[in-house]
């Protein structure tokens, strides 16, 4: 369970910083949680920018 864990930290971490490993999506046993976590992690990133653009559209109103 741990390295399931640790796969999913580590593509939560990528999708955040916007790259993403061939080589850990691609791992038989963790590559789901790899790809799950990079999911989330580029959600996050898309929630931030629409809070940034909703900030930005208020303040010109």
């Amino acid at each position: 369970m741990d390295d399931e864990i640790r796969a999913y930290d580590t593509g939560r971490t990528d999708g955040i910083a916007g790259r993403r490993d061939n080589v850990k999506a691609g791992d038989p046993d963790t590559g789901a949680d790899y790809r799950m976590g990079f999911l989330d992690g580029r959600i996050e990133v898309f929630h931030l920018l629409a809070a940034v653009r909703r900030i930005q559209d208020e303040a010109t109103d």
